[in-house]
């Protein structure tokens, strides 16, 4: 069973990276890995089981669909009130090498203190309206999602890895200390290595074209509409430290809330106006395809981890590296590029305990080093990640092409990163 499993993923794995060459919407190749996988399963365990396993990856995948449902709206219905123009306004350099690195610092700290999957919504939108040629586009929306997630992992708050690792006691705030170094020059050594490549070269801007929507919304509803949406995502980990509730409800809160004055500002426009401006137009342009693609993709990785399959491949790394925490942490991060990293991380905190001292104490160097490489790993591929996923799905980046273009940038500062943390210690 175990091999026909792996082969269906590594299958549809495959046919998800030559999507342009099969011309095949990857959402549907992930679905029908997602549901094969499960339906491979059934026949060689019990219903009940299944049943229950079933039940229990729903409640985590639809915690992120919802999380992403509501973070995409937010951003479109910022994105129709020309709300993100308060910042492109701002941003005046042409220069592509000045661009890079505004934009790359603010993702890292962004990603920080929201998160690094609302942060590459949020940067996904925004390039669109700062860089008009395709190519150029899509080389900084790959180095955008390095930033995010080389943000996400130095807080406790940045990545679903690294709450987990929180929630479960293995680390602490001093996490932030520990980590925001490794996690600095996991963004600088690709951002210094690509300045060289766009030296000199000129970003050219989209025009605003006359009938946008900048001429439907007054200067008050454009403010009002950034301002809360800003407030709104920045709400979410506020909202899951104070309640220790799910990220999606204090997400979902903030969407009601935005929805809801968008309708009451709105009342007395006529429909057609109303329509693009409130939430109901918002969720018209949402890439249904990417909720889908996730939803597909998570299928296929729980039906690996309730198998097992995921938990004897972190027994295998610690019998093939003879307990090496530096060298497992490393791999680990590597598997996160291809399987989802949490389960791995799952994984790895089920197979050690939390000690009293040493490398495995509450904020030890094993737990510390962990959150790095599962945090950061997954840039290695463009689905490696959630914030990956995510501008894939909504600025259609093609599988190979990241290969090719991002994938050596993620690998040298992912391993510049990992060396730093270990001369460190």
């Amino acid at each position: 069973m175990e091999i026909l499993l792996i082969s269906v993923f590594s299958l549809g794995y495959l046919l998800i990276a030559f999507e342009h060459n099969i011309r095949i919407d990857k959402a549907a190749i992930a679905l029908i890995t997602g549901v094969l996988t499960w339906t491979i399963f059934v026949f060689y365990s019990d219903h009940h089981f299944i049943d229950e396993e079933l039940a229990h990856h729903l409640v985590d995948i639809g915690e992120i669909v919802f999380f992403l449902l509501g973070a995409m709206t937010i951003v479109e219905l910022v994105d129709s009130h020309q709300g993100f123009r308060i910042i492109t306004d701002k941003i005046t350099t042409k220069n592509a090498v000045k661009l890079l690195w505004i934009l790359s610092i603010l993702t890292f700290f962004f990603s920080a203190v929201l998160d690094n999957l609302t942060t590459a919504i949020v940067m996904a939108a925004l390039l669109g309206k700062i860089i008009k040629d395709r190519q150029q586009l899509l080389f900084f929306a790959g180095i955008m999602i390095l930033s995010a997630n080389a943000g996400g992992a130095w807080s406790p708050i940045g990545d679903i890895t690294t709450i987990m690792l929180w929630v479960g006691g293995q680390i602490t705030l001093n996490i932030v200390q520990a980590i925001i170094i490794p996690s600095l020059v996991c963004m600088i050594v690709p951002l210094v290595y690509v300045s060289f490549k766009y030296r000199g070269v000129v970003i050219e801007r989209p025009a605003i074209k006359s009938g946008d929507k900048a001429n439907e919304v007054i200067p008050y509803e454009r403010n009002l509409l950034f301002i809360l949406g800003v407030l709104g995502l920045l709400f979410v980990p506020v909202f899951k430290t104070v309640t220790h509730l799910p990220p999606y409800l204090g997400m979902l809160l903030s969407l009601g809330v935005l929805w809801t004055v968008t309708e009451i500002i709105h009342r007395n426009k006529d429909k057609k106006q109303k329509h693009s401006l409130t939430v109901v137009g918002a969720l018209s342009k949402i890439e249904a395809s990417t909720i889908f693609f996730f939803l597909g993709i998570l299928l296929a990785v729980g039906s690996l981890q309730s198998t097992g399959i995921l938990n004897s491949l972190a027994n295998i790394l610690d019998d093939v590296f003879n307990g090496n925490l530096y060298i497992i942490n490393i791999f680990i991060g590597f598997l996160s590029a291809i399987l989802d990293n949490v389960p791995l991380v799952a994984g790895a905190m089920g197979m050690y305990e939390i000690k009293a001292t040493g490398d495995f104490a509450v904020d030890g160097v094993f737990w510390e080093f962990l959150a790095y490489c599962a945090g950061t790993g997954g840039s290695l591929l463009v689905i490696g990640s959630a914030a990956g996923v995510a501008v894939m799905g909504i600025l259609r980046i093609n599988f190979i092409w990241y290969i090719k273009n991002i994938s050596f940038l993620a690998l040298i500062g992912y391993l510049s990163g990992a060396v730093t943390f270990i001369l460190l210690q």
